[in-house]
């Protein structure tokens, strides 16, 4: 695999997507839901912290890296497994800023959202009482 920084960016781009998605998104709530039951009644340490990885962006972000290493075969900076393990945290890190970014962007637009429904309320029964 090449090594230029837009690989390095677009591998975080892939994991920060692929962690997002499977930790937050509704379309893995029911799998999520029960990952959270079984990570807090499991009797089994490891059971608990398996269950638990799903649930936690940071946390899946490592495995997502990890798998995504080992297809790619991606380093960074040096060419032996200094540079696999070099690749695998800075790609970790620069995803969940990646993941960081977006929640607070999520956070503004639903915050926009909210004002603009308030707003929109408020002009209704400003009209509604001028009638």
């Amino acid at each position: 695999m090449e090594n230029n920084p837009f690989t390095f960016l677009i591998l975080a781009a892939v994991v920060a997507c692929i962690a997002w998605t499977i930790t937050k998104e509704e379309v893995f709530r029911e799998s999520r839901e029960f990952c959270s039951l079984k990570s807090k009644s499991c009797n089994r340490i490891w059971k608990r912290k398996f269950f638990y990885v799903f649930t936690c962006e940071y946390c899946f972000s490592h495995y997502v890296t990890l798998l995504l290493l080992v297809i790619t075969g991606y380093k960074l900076i040096y060419t032996d497994w200094v540079g696999l393990v070099i690749a695998g945290f800075t790609i970790v890190w620069t995803a969940n800023i990646y993941m960081s970014l977006y929640s607070l962007i999520r956070i503004d637009l639903k915050k926009e959202k909210i004002e603009a429904e308030k707003t929109e309320l408020q002009l209704k029964k400003i009209e509604n009482t001028n009638q």
